[in-house]
């Protein structure tokens, strides 16, 4: 039966705010043309993971302003609305925002804003550590997870090049993000299985992307066990040259082993996607059904950083919807 992706209710997790800003906000702050914001913001042609994160060039020089980081912000809600998703995970590393002088604490400030009034969809932040920052950098984005937890920021992320450092680095990081009850997911898998079996003794809620984890058979074992959900992002791992074609992504392999796995978009606009073709692209190639893709999304929901409370009320809602 033919889906209707539209009408579809959806739960996003893994959603960075600087890779999906609006080409017509990126024009009219800078004057490019449109041939040229697409050049320049838009990942066609990537060649790997490097070449796919210079994207993001001009969309942070413009996000160092209140007024743009709010606005920018309050767009991108907007635009999940129309998309029927109901609740989402948007992430952002408040350093990347503090060229202009900005505080951590003016960025995020800047960020909430954008939800006042806000009724649907639900937005929680998750606030990114990153790799080329010393600890002391990193823990404050932890400390101020914590300050603002559950009151618009959900948790944090480790985010950044797999290849800078190793996870062994980052041991003490998440065990003072527990000590203060920060909840935490981390990018790793993306470009291959190394690292994955750090990532999953750290226990984290999540993993962001984890997908090269199907080159490793202990590992799938492990992930099984463990519980720990993948945030999976089909278009952007073809992008990146994760995996050359939909084909060759291990997506259903991963669902049918029970691995529990969430589909996202990673960034709206660098990678030319919303949920909506994610979802289409997937049931073509795959054949995912209706019940599949609500499987997914039932996945992100329990894998979320709502208070228990507030999660039980989204599965409710979510079960309402679609009835």
């Amino acid at each position: 039966m033919e889906i209707d992706y539209q009408k579809l209710p959806k739960v996003e997790l893994h959603l960075h705010l600087d890779g999906s800003v609006r080409l017509t906000t990126l024009k009219e702050l800078t004057n490019l043309s449109d041939e040229e914001i697409y050049r320049k913001c838009v990942s066609s042609d990537s060649k790997n993971l490097k070449d796919y994160l210079t994207k993001f060039t001009i969309p942070l020089e413009l996000m160092q302003t209140k007024d743009n980081i709010t606005r920018i912000t309050k767009e991108l809600i907007e635009d999940l609305k129309k998309d029927n998703v109901i609740y989402a995970e948007i992430r952002f590393a408040p350093y990347l925002h503090t060229r202009g002088g900005l505080s951590y604490y003016e960025v995020i400030e800047s960020v909430l804003k954008a939800t006042q009034n806000n009724k649907t969809p639900k937005i929680n932040f998750i606030l990114c550590m990153l790799k080329n920052l010393d600890e002391n950098e990193n823990r404050k984005v932890i400390d101020y997870a914590r300050i603002f937890l559950n009151h618009g920021i959900g948790g944090v992320d480790l985010a950044g090049d797999e290849s800078m450092a190793s996870l062994e680095s980052y041991k003490e990081l998440f065990k003072y993000a527990k000590s203060r009850k920060v909840p935490f997911t981390i990018h790793q898998g993306e470009v291959s299985s190394k690292g994955l079996d750090i990532a999953i003794s750290l226990a984290p809620k999540r993993i962001g992307h984890g997908i090269k984890i199907i080159d490793d058979c202990e590992l799938l074992e492990k992930m099984k066990k463990s519980k720990i959900t993948l945030e999976i992002c089909p278009t952007s791992n073809i992008n990146t040259k994760a995996f050359s074609t939909v084909k060759d992504l291990p997506i259903k392999k991963l669902f049918d082993l029970g691995i529990p796995i969430t589909i996202n978009t990673d960034n709206r606009t660098v990678s030319n996607t919303n949920l909506n073709k994610e979802y289409e692209l997937l049931a073509k190639e795959f054949h995912f059904t209706k019940e599949d893709f609500i499987k997914m999304n039932k996945n992100a929901i329990k894998a979320s950083f709502l208070p228990y409370v507030d999660k039980l009320k989204l599965e409710i809602l979510y079960d309402e919807l679609v009835k």
